[in-house]
């Protein structure tokens, strides 16, 4: 018996399996087609990355970028974005590293996820009830985050990581690094919130069109500020796990995270002002980008031809994938 998949046009004809596969695959976001391409290069050229060895490494890697894509989905399916996510971990850098506060490292990870709260309200409220740009509230709250930390380090500068968060930065669990644990623990929640819940169908109705959203009751503007609330709630938690990785504070720690969680999310099928795409994308996205940029290091690239060629890599992809789907 045929299925509706098999048959297209009047007459009726049967549809070749190879062609629907071809048809799902070209719809799918470029996330899984790059990854794909790129675990089939790097079999042949630097098979050592796929090793039991350095793939749970990158996975690690790519936890912080993970964490990240998954507030930038919420808030771009909402037709915003978030830009504010590297001054949000600069701070958290400070505030855990540098010793200035003078109090227990649980009274400053309680401080990090008050300024979470704080940062996340001013964004949603200057965007939703001043009608602010999202671009520009945001890239300037990072901004003045990041001006601030600069000048208080004039005075004390970020020091070494407390070592509870080196430590579970680096452990594993049954194998598996914790911070990809923690990764799978935050997109697991949050997919399930975007498809079974009734906040994940408002989402999905301001995306589609925030006027009529309006009309027929949905409280549009409460959606767009829990969004970013949410989204720099989950910023701390990068900055977490950023300063557990690298082992000290910095002042330039996280700053490519906000373009990078751009791309992945894009990558991964969240189109913005749609209000559609879900959590897997973007993730699958966000481990692309991490094995992307370490399999161009394998390959001897410097860094000004990496980012160039990665650069051009996700701006061709997104590029396709905008165009297929208009």
């Amino acid at each position: 018996m045929r299925t509706a998949a098999q048959t297209a046009g009047t007459g009726g004809a049967v549809v070749p399996w190879w062609r629907n596969l071809i048809s799902r695959v070209a719809g799918a976001p470029p996330a899984y087609t790059g990854t794909a391409i790129l675990l089939i290069l790097a079999a042949f050229i630097r098979p050592q990355l796929l090793s039991l060895g350095l793939l749970p490494l990158i996975l690690r890697q790519a936890a912080p970028l993970g964490l990240a894509v998954v507030g930038q989905s919420l808030v771009m399916r909402a037709r915003s974005l978030d830009l504010s996510s590297g001054g949000v971990i600069v701070v958290v850098s400070y505030i855990l590293t540098s010793g200035y506060f003078h109090v227990s490292h649980v009274v400053a990870m309680l401080m990090c996820i008050l300024l979470g709260l704080l940062v996340g309200a001013i964004n949603g409220a200057l965007i939703v009830w001043a009608r602010a740009s999202a671009v520009i509230v945001t890239l300037a709250m990072a901004m003045i985050l990041l001006g601030i930390v600069i000048a208080l380090s004039q005075f004390r500068a970020p020091g070494d990581a407390p070592e509870f968060l080196s430590d579970l930065a680096t452990r594993r669990l049954m194998g598996i690094p914790i911070p990809v644990l923690l990764w799978v623990a935050v997109a697991i929640p949050a997919a399930l919130l975007l498809r079974f819940t009734v906040f994940g169908r408002y989402l999905d109705a301001v995306g589609a069109n925030p006027q009529a959203a309006a009309l027929s009751g949905i409280p549009y503007l409460r959606v767009i500020f829990l969004g970013h609330v949410a989204s720099a709630l989950i910023s701390v938690l990068c900055g977490f796990v950023l300063v557990g990785f690298v082992g000290a504070g910095s002042t330039t720690l996280g700053q490519d995270l906000p373009l990078n969680s751009l791309a992945a999310v894009i990558l991964g099928g969240v189109n913005f002002g749609n209000g559609r795409g879900g959590i897997a994308g973007p993730a699958v996205a966000a481990f692309m980008l991490t094995f992307l940029f370490n399999f161009l290091t394998s390959l001897g690239l410097g860094e000004p031809g990496r980012l160039m060629l990665q650069g051009a890599i996700i701006a061709i992809a997104a590029l396709g994938y905008s165009l297929r789907h208009r």
